[in-house]
């Protein structure tokens, strides 16, 4: 075939065809009598073998050497074009979120735009005093700097610019609460604890609402906080949840402090004392431990009666939480 078919063909510039000849890549083995570059079955077929492994990336030079070495071991150079590859997509991802928080904020100008790329570079200064204080330095309304604030919050490692930041957004009402609300779905567990946590410092209806809206949440931290949540909003539902939460060691003190404010302030006394004598019954001995201290706040002759019981109990450590208990409770100088 002559370079002009083989052009047509393969989709190929006569003038890159030209170029692999000059440079030795792919020649023609052979010319007409006129002097034209004629190009046999072998030349097509190592063209395309060019081809495919410049569209993984390699080089020209990369590509001549994999050709001309038969005993050439791809691995260590699949492994760079990974790398490499990987790197770039970052990049990418990188522009696109910027992007995307440019557009949130709804520029009408070119200045609300340079002042938006400004906030995104701060936040993600390499120094984390610098992150900080940029975040304190800011004055004024800001919601329209709620995307990059948010985002920023969202993938912050940082504890000390991490409450920064939920200060900032706090500032802005409930504005960030659909975009937590979304992190909460997450696939990434430190993005759903950096969301769990942000909804927790607005403290808002509206943020602890949402988190309480997770109580079947496949992640257990979310699920764990949502019930703490729904706690807080003395829904009486929550008691199974927090009284499992007391039971696991997990977040068992807030739990505790939960059944109390439900006890005491929403009139869920019977709910806990119930859902505590039950779990008391088939707990291992360091969960009824707790279970026993989490009574502390709990008011009420029932929970009288299930501390009475207890200073019986065969675990040493239960029997004695019982009695000091007891000794503190309005009425009662010393246990039975």
């Amino acid at each position: 075939m002559l370079i002009g078919e083989v052009s047509a063909r393969s989709g190929i510039s006569v003038r890159m065809l030209r170029h692999y000849d000059k440079v030795g890549l792919v020649s023609p083995t052979g010319r007409t009598h006129g002097g034209y570059r004629q190009y046999a079955d072998a030349d097509v077929r190592r063209l395309f073998q060019v081809e495919g492994l410049r569209s993984l990336g390699l080089s020209l030079q990369q590509v001549a050497h994999v050709l001309d070495d038969l005993a050439f071991d791809p691995g260590p150079m699949v492994e760079r074009m990974i790398e490499r590859t990987r790197a770039r997509l970052a990049q990418e991802e990188e522009l696109l979120r910027g992007l995307l928080q440019v557009r949130a904020g709804e520029p009408a100008a070119w200045t609300d735009v340079l002042r938006t790329i400004a906030l995104v570079r701060g936040l993600r200064a390499g120094d984390p005093s610098a992150r900080q204080r940029l975040v304190l330095g800011l004055t004024g309304a800001l919601d329209d700097d709620v995307a990059p604030l948010t985002e920023a919050a969202l993938a912050e490692p940082d504890p000390n610019v991490s409450g920064a930041l939920h200060w900032a957004l706090a500032r802005t009402g409930d504005t960030a609460v659909p975009a937590l609300a979304e992190a909460l779905g997450s696939p990434d567990a430190a993005r759903r604890r950096q969301a769990v946590v942000a909804l927790e410092k607005i403290g808002s209806p509206r943020a602890l609402g949402t988190l309480a809206e997770a109580t079947g949440h496949a992640d257990a931290f979310v699920r764990g906080r949502a019930a703490l949540a729904r706690g807080a909003r003395g829904d009486a539902d929550a008691v199974p949840a927090l009284v499992a939460l007391v039971v696991e060691g997990r977040e068992d003190v807030d739990a505790a402090d939960a059944l109390g404010v439900l006890a005491a302030r929403h009139g869920c006394t019977g709910d806990v004392v119930r859902e505590v004598a039950g779990a008391l019954a088939h707990a291992p001995v360091e969960a009824r431990r707790r279970l026993t201290a989490a009574l502390a706040e709990v008011p009420g002759r029932e929970a009288d009666d299930v501390l009475v019981t207890l200073v019986e109990d065969p675990d040493r450590g239960v029997a004695l939480t019982a009695r000091a208990l007891l000794r503190t409770r309005p009425g009662r100088g010393t246990a039975r």
